[in-house]
């Protein structure tokens, strides 16, 4: 019989803005947006805890709407933070919300929250009508300068992170730099990791700039905040839209330098260490054995783990220590769970030079191992000196 091969180009357009109060009166963005899709139809969700801190902000948006000619489909709060992404009721009550609202694929639904509210609500909505139009308000650092701006949504599934999900290109991403100084200190600090992970792998002038302003970006400074995400996100966009793979088909995933690490840290400690101290982690750890195995310079990596530690994120967690009946760190299955979850040859980026990184295909173990007792003992003698500075 005849075989019969038809190609199909597609074609998507990334928007990614960048704004202030974009439920302001007077901030056009939004509603321009919307009127260049064409739809009428609006839903949105917002997660609960962005809600708390924001008590006026479903009575704004609906303010918002209220003159524009929109078919409004009104405010829902919903449950969010890491833990809806280990079932699929928050993807379930989405669908439910969806189908009661009447919402089709010409509608907006506009999410607002941070990471893993939009990684779970985004496959809620790419698969509802197989695809409905969505617009993301990251209101993260993490998922403003990295998750929020990606193509991927997902949830986790048989303890693996991301296990299910989906590429949906979101209709648009806004980055509300309103809801960005609303997190806790902590949180706000710790998702600057992904900034300095993409100036990593993709610009070594970005991650001078981030060298030079670590105590400033440490301190949390507005402004130097804001041009750190920003930077951070438009690399990622760009990477997403020009590095020829937007929907990850081949073996290299060069944005997920120091995920092999942080996704099985995870899933050791149940979830409870977030992605972004679990990336720092991994991140160390990359940077280390790249180093040690003669790719990278032993300066160049001093100066990354000098940026992680002024950041205050962690080089160490207990369960890297975690081990099998045969006495082997169970971090390492997280190698071949990270080769399965992407299939074909295991594949992880080094760093070559700071801003440049290497494609491998084996890390040795006894190597890795040595790279963590290194850094369980860098975590150890800063510890000491943070108990010895309390003492005094």
């Amino acid at each position: 019989m005849p075989r019969h091969d038809f190609q199909i180009p597609l074609t998507f357009e990334h928007r990614v803005c960048f704004t202030r109060d974009a439920f302001s009166s007077d901030n056009p963005l939004l509603a321009e947006l919307l009127e260049e899709g064409g739809g009428r139809r609006v839903l949105v969700l917002v997660e609960r805890a962005v809600a708390k801190l924001w008590p006026d902000l479903s009575s704004g948006i609906e303010g918002y709407f209220a003159d524009l000619g929109f078919d409004w489909r009104g405010v829902h709060v919903l449950q969010g933070g890491e833990s809806v992404k280990n079932d699929d009721e928050l993807v379930r009550t989405v669908w439910k919300t969806v189908d009661q609202e009447h919402i089709d694929r010409h509608s907006y639904v506009i999410t607002i929250g941070g990471g893993a509210f939009l990684d779970a609500t985004g496959f809620a909505l790419a698969t509802a009508h197989r695809g409905v139009r969505l617009v993301r308000f990251p209101t993260t650092t993490l998922s403003q300068d990295d998750s929020g701006v990606g193509v991927k949504c997902a949830i986790n599934q048989f303890g693996k992170k991301n296990w299910v999900g989906a590429f949906a290109v979101p209709f648009a991403v806004v980055n509300d730099f309103q809801f960005l100084h609303s997190q806790d200190e902590e949180t706000r600090r710790a998702g600057l990791i992904e900034a300095v992970k993409v100036a990593l792998v993709k610009d070594q002038e970005f991650f001078q700039w981030i060298s030079k302003n670590m105590d400033r970006l440490a301190n949390l400074e507005p402004e130097v905040l804001e041009e750190c995400v920003q930077r951070s996100a438009l690399e990622h966009a760009q990477h997403i839209s020009e590095g020829g793979d937007p929907f990850e088909s081949g073996s290299s995933r060069p944005l997920d330098f120091g995920h092999w690490a942080a996704h099985k840290l995870e899933q050791l400690t149940e979830f409870t260490l977030s992605h972004a101290h679990a990336v720092a982690v991994g991140v160390a750890l990359d940077t280390l054995y790249s180093s040690k195995c003669g790719l990278l310079r032993e300066c160049d990596a001093e100066r990354v783990i000098d940026v992680v530690e002024a950041l205050k994120l962690p080089l160490w967690h207990d369960a890297l220590d975690l081990r099998d009946e045969n006495g082997r760190r169970r971090v390492h299955e997280g190698l071949e769970e990270f080769r399965e979850h992407l299939g074909g040859e295991l594949t992880v980026l080094l760093l070559r030079e700071l801003g440049r990184g290497q494609d491998v295909h084996h890390l040795d173990e006894g190597l890795v191992d040595s790279c963590l007792d290194e850094l369980k003992d860098r975590y150890a003698v800063l510890k000491k000196a943070e108990q010895c500075g309390e003492g005094h």
